[in-house]
């Protein structure tokens, strides 16, 4: 399918896009070990939001996969994870904070110019800005391309290079969305390695009562009946 839109977000970078009702967002790791955390929300209400517990709790899980809906605070989909090359996408751990960031040595735009290693959280609230937001609109991220799971120990452990260059995830957006993306390393990293994504629109198709998603189990299909009536 021919793209709308195309835009590479390289390593350790932000970027965002308002995405419209029905059209498919297709994320591309273009390096190993590369991560993606994302934020989403409702582009036409001020503070519905991604909400990661209760797509959780609702869905049974305790990773993102296809084909689980993405809900916000007030119980509507805001979009549907319709394929990935991954089954397991990390929602637990959060974005990387300036602390993680420190533990790799100091850093600053004048001496290291576009290498100037910046936490998830500093790109995406330099997004947020662009839209009239800031800190109070962060929320619990998806990690896209990143897996943490139990360990031998029992503890969360961060798995390395849980994605190679080429695995890709779709996302099809139930409402209008404004989607912000951070490039910077896992917060459980031990290096900076910051890898590149493709961010790709496509137009979507429509679907019915047995979608996979809508099937998946009753509560997917109520956030999909729900994010229907915020369009009527």
């Amino acid at each position: 399918m021919t793209a709308l839109l195309e835009h590479d977000v390289p390593g350790g970078a932000h970027w965002s896009l308002l995405l419209r009702a029905g059209r498919v967002l297709r994320l591309t790791a273009l390096d190993d070990g590369a991560v993606c955390s994302t934020l989403l929300f409702a582009a036409g209400d001020p503070v519905d939001r991604l909400n990661v517990p209760d797509t959780l709790k609702a869905q049974m899980s305790a990773r993102i996969r296809p084909p689980m809906v993405l809900m916000s605070d007030r119980g509507a989909a805001l979009a549907s994870v319709t394929g990935s090359s991954l089954d397991w996408h990390d929602c637990l751990t959060g974005h990387s904070l300036d602390g993680h960031v420190a533990e790799f040595g100091p850093t600053s735009y004048g001496t290291d110019r576009n290498d100037w290693r910046r936490s998830a959280r500093s790109g995406l609230l330099s997004e947020l800005r662009k839209h009239g937001r800031g800190p109070a609109d962060l929320h619990a991220c998806v990690n896209f391309f990143a897996k943490v799971a139990i360990g031998a120990d029992g503890d969360l452990a961060h798995v390395p290079d849980h994605a190679r260059a080429g695995d890709w995830v779709s996302l099809r957006a139930e409402q209008d969305l404004l989607v912000v993306l951070s490039t910077a390393p896992h917060p459980m990293s031990t290096a900076w390695a910051p890898g590149a994504v493709r961010a790709e629109v496509e137009a979507g198709a429509p679907y019915g009562p047995d979608d996979p998603s809508v099937t998946f189990r009753p509560e997917s299909a109520r956030a999909l009946a729900n994010a229907q009536a915020v369009l009527a």
